[in-house]
C-alpha cells in the first residue's frame, strides 16, 4: 500500500495593494472569478500591468507558481513580466513557467519527444539551416532543372510554415497567397513530406514544429497530455488576437482539464494574417467557453482625447468586433489630428520634412517623432527628403529605400547596359541566373574581357547548360535596354527588367513578392523625373552615400526620427506620428477593396497607426501619383478617413512660398 504525502508551499504571503495601483476596470480583470475569461484591453490601457497583477493575485489566492503558465509572443516579454511580478512579489514566483509559444512547446518536446519518435538530443533548424534542407531534397527530387521554373527554399519554407499554423492544405495556401505556383502544388506537396522523413532522419526539428509536434504529441499520447492539463491549473495567455490556429490548438487543448484560461488581446489590433494569424480566435472566444467571462479594459493612457475621439470612430466602422470605445485620464484642448492633402507625393514628402524641421525648432525631440505608413515602398520620397534636408532617420521596416537587394539588382543591369565595363554590376546581375556562381560569374566576365577587341557577341559565350534558356532571356532584356546604341529612358529600362526577366525571379525566391514588385514599380515612379540613366545613377549613387547628420545637431539614434510601417510600429508609441499616403488603394491597399475581411483588417491596421499617437497627429495623401507603371494617377482620400466627423479633425491648406530663399 503506497501513502501519498503532500509537501505544503511555505512563503510569505503576497502584499500587494490592488485597489491602489489599479483603476477599475482592471481590478475586475486581475480578480476574474475561476474559468475561462476573455480581457480585451484597448490600446494604451495598461494590458501588461493587468497581466503581471493577475499573475500577482493568483499567488495571492495561494496558487503555486509551478501550477502557471504564462505564454507571450516573444522571450523578452516573457522575461520582463516575470520581473515585474518578482518586483511586486519578491518570493514564491519560482516555477511559473514563462515563455513563448514555441520555447513551451520545445519544453514539453524535450521531456517527452522521444514518443513521437525525437529522441531528447534534437537539433533545431534555424531558417538558413532549413532553407539549405530544405534545398538539398528539392534538388534530390530532381526539381530544380533549368527548364522548369520552382520555387526556391526561402518560398518553399514560407509555404510550408503556412500550412503548419494555418492548419490548411498546400493547395489552399497556394490559391489564397501564391496562385502562380498552384501548377506546381503536386510538386510542393511532394517536397514537404520528403522535408518531413529528411528532419526525422536528421533528428531535427524547424521552427513550427515546435508547436506542431507537442499538439501531435497530445494527439497521440494521452497520458502526456493528460500530465500537462492537470500540472496548469491557470493559463493565461498575452496578444491572443495575434495567434493563428496552431498557437489556438495548443492552448485549448492545456486547458483540457481545469478549464482555467484567460487570455487578453485587442481584436481591434489584429494585423497580422498575412503571417498566419485568425482574428477569428480571439473573436469566437466566447463561442468555444459558453460561460467566459469579458472584461473590457477601456481606458487609455497614451493619447489625447481629440486622438482617441478619432480612433474610435474609424473601429466603429468594422462589423466584426468586440464594441469599445476607448476614453481617458488626459484633459481635453489639444491640437485636433491635422488633415493635410497634398498635391502629390514629393510635395508630401517636402511637407513631412519641414514640419518636422518646424517641431524640433520648437523643441521637439526627433526621437519622439514617427512617420508611419502601410509598405516600407511609401517611405521612398520620405526618405529622399529627409536626405537632402539632412534630418537624421532611423528605419524600422526593413533597410534604406535604396540600399534593398532587390533594388541593387534593378540597378545593376541599368549600370551594366550604360558602361559594359562594370565588372562589379556585370557579376550582380548574372549571378541572378540559375546555374551561375562566384567562379561561373568569374569566368564569363574573363571570357569577355579576352574578346573585348570586338562587339561582343554575348550569346557566344559558354555558359552552364542549366544556365542557356535564362542566359538568352538575360541577353535579349539587355538588347531591348540599349536601342540604337543608345540606353533608354531609366523609367522605361526599370519596367523592361521587370517584365522580361525580374518579375520572374521575384516569385520564386521571395516570399514577400508584392511588396517587392511595389518597391521596384516606386523606383520606376522616382526615376521618371530623370532625362538619362547616366543622372538617375548618378543620383543613385549620391543618396547612397550621404550621411543624414549635418542640418540637425544629434546623439545617436536618440536624435533621429522614426520611419516605420504599422506592423513594425505595433506597441509603440511617440508624441507627434505623421501617417501618410492616406489614399483609396494605397492605404487601404487595392487588394483589400473587393475582400470585405482583408479591408476591415486594413481599417484595424491604421487605427493602430493613429493610438501610437500620444499628442500631435498628421494625416496627409497626395492627390496625384506620379508614377512607374502607373503613370500619374488621381487619388481619393482613403475611404477610412470618410468614417471621421469633419468636426474632429483641423483642415490643412497647404500653398507655396513665393520666397527664393530656403526656409531652414
Amino acid at each position: 500500500m503506497t501513502r501519498h504525502y503532500t509537501l505544503s508551499q511555505h512563503s510569505e504571503p503576497v502584499k500587494v495593494n490592488f485597489h491602489s495601483d489599479l483603476n477599475a476596470e482592471q481590478i475586475a480583470a486581475v480578480q476574474a472569478p475561476p474559468g475561462a475569461s476573455l480581457v480585451i484591453a484597448g490600446a494604451g490601457s495598461g494590458k501588461t500591468r493587468t497581466l503581471i497583477y493577475r499573475v500577482a493575485w493568483l499567488l495571492a489566492q495561494g496558487v503555486t507558481a509551478n501550477h502557471i503558465l504564462l505564454v507571450t509572443f516573444t522571450n523578452k516579454a516573457a522575461r520582463e513580466m516575470l520581473e515585474r511580478v518578482r518586483t511586486l512579489v519578491p518570493q514564491g514566483i519560482e516555477g511559473i513557467w514563462g515563455g513563448t509559444f514555441h520555447s513551451i512547446g520545445n519544453r514539453i518536446l524535450r521531456a517527452h519527444g522521444e514518443r513521437i519518435g525525437f529522441p531528447p538530443g534534437f537539433s533545431i533548424l534555424d531558417r538558413e539551416d532549413q532553407q539549405d534542407m530544405i534545398e538539398v531534397v528539392v534538388r534530390r527530387e530532381g526539381l530544380r532543372t533549368a527548364d522548369k521554373r520552382f520555387p526556391k527554399a526561402e518560398v518553399l519554407s514560407e509555404i510550408f510554415g503556412l500550412v503548419t499554423n494555418t492548419l490548411e492544405s498546400i493547395p489552399s495556401v497556394l490559391e489564397r497567397r501564391y496562385p502562380y505556383f498552384l501548377d506546381r502544388a503536386e510538386q510542393i506537396e511532394h517536397v514537404s513530406i520528403a522535408f518531413a522523413a529528411r528532419k526525422r532522419e536528421a533528428n531535427s526539428l524547424d521552427f513550427d514544429d515546435l508547436l506542431s509536434k507537442p499538439v501531435e504529441l497530445f494527439e497521440i499520447c494521452e497520458d502526456i497530455a493528460k500530465l500537462y492539463q492537470e500540472k496548469f491549473h491557470h493559463i493565461l495567455v498575452d496578444e491572443y488576437q495575434d495567434t493563428n490556429r496552431l498557437q489556438s490548438e495548443f492552448v485549448e487543448r492545456l486547458a483540457g482539464i481545469h478549464g482555467n484560461i484567460m487570455i487578453v488581446g485587442d481584436d481591434a489590433q489584429s494585423i497580422y494574417s498575412w503571417r498566419g494569424a485568425n482574428f477569428k480566435n480571439i473573436l469566437d472566444f466566447p463561442r468555444r467557453h459558453k460561460n467566459a467571462s469579458i472584461f473590457r479594459i477601456e481606458t487609455n493612457y497614451r493619447s489625447s482625447p481629440e486622438i482617441l475621439s478619432v480612433a474610435n470612430a474609424v473601429i466603429r466602422a468594422n462589423e466584426h468586433q468586440f464594441e469599445k470605445t476607448l476614453g481617458t485620464t488626459r484633459p481635453g484642448g489639444s491640437n485636433k489630428p491635422a488633415w493635410v492633402p497634398l498635391a502629390t507625393n514629393t510635395e508630401q514628402a517636402s511637407f513631412v520634412a519641414q514640419r518636422v524641421l518646424e517641431l524640433h525648432e520648437e523643441g521637439a525631440p526627433l526621437n519622439e517623432i514617427a512617420v508611419l505608413y502601410r509598405a516600407h515602398y511609401h517611405s521612398m520620397e520620405i526618405q529622399l527628403e529627409f536626405t537632402r534636408r539632412g534630418i537624421p532617420f532611423v528605419i524600422t521596416s526593413g533597410l534604406r529605400f535604396f540600399e534593398q537587394a532587390h533594388i541593387k539588382d534593378v540597378a545593376a543591369f541599368i549600370k551594366f547596359a550604360v558602361n559594359p565595363k562594370d565588372e562589379i554590376s556585370f557579376k550582380r546581375m548574372v549571378r541572378l541566373l540559375p546555374g551561375i556562381g562566384i567562379k561561373s560569374a568569374d569566368s564569363l566576365w574573363n571570357q569577355m574581357i579576352t574578346r573585348s577587341g570586338a562587339k561582343l557577341d554575348y550569346m557566344s559565350l559558354k555558359v552552364p547548360a542549366k544556365t542557356k534558356p535564362s542566359w538568352s532571356e538575360l541577353v535579349h532584356t539587355l538588347d531591348d535596354l540599349v536601342l540604337s546604341g543608345k540606353p533608354q529612358s531609366p523609367a522605361s529600362m526599370i519596367e523592361t527588367i521587370l517584365f522580361a526577366i525580374y518579375d520572374d525571379y521575384l516569385k520564386e525566391h521571395f516570399a514577400n513578392y508584392d511588396a517587392r514588385r511595389e518597391d521596384i514599380q516606386t523606383l520606376a515612379a522616382y526615376a521618371r523625373v530623370f532625362e538619362n540613366a547616366d543622372e538617375f545613377l548618378s543620383q543613385l549613387a549620391l543618396l547612397g552615400a550621404v550621411e543624414t547628420v549635418d542640418a540637425v545637431a544629434t546623439s545617436g539614434d536618440e536624435g533621429k526620427v522614426v520611419l516605420s510601417s504599422i506592423h513594425q510600429a505595433k506597441g509603440l508609441e511617440w508624441k507627434i506620428v505623421f501617417l501618410v499616403w492616406l489614399a483609396d488603394g494605397m492605404f487601404p491597399g487595392s487588394r483589400s477593396l473587393e475582400n470585405p475581411d482583408a479591408l476591415e483588417e486594413e481599417r484595424r491596421l491604421f487605427y493602430v497607426g493613429l493610438t501610437r499617437c500620444k499628442d500631435e497627429l498628421y494625416l496627409s495623401y497626395p492627390e496625384l501619383r506620379l508614377g512607374g507603371g502607373y503613370g500619374e494617377t488621381f487619388q481619393r482620400p482613403s475611404r477610412f478617413l470618410q468614417n471621421i466627423p469633419p468636426e474632429m479633425l483641423e483642415h490643412w491648406q497647404v500653398g507655396h512660398s513665393t520666397s527664393t530663399e530656403e526656409p531652414f
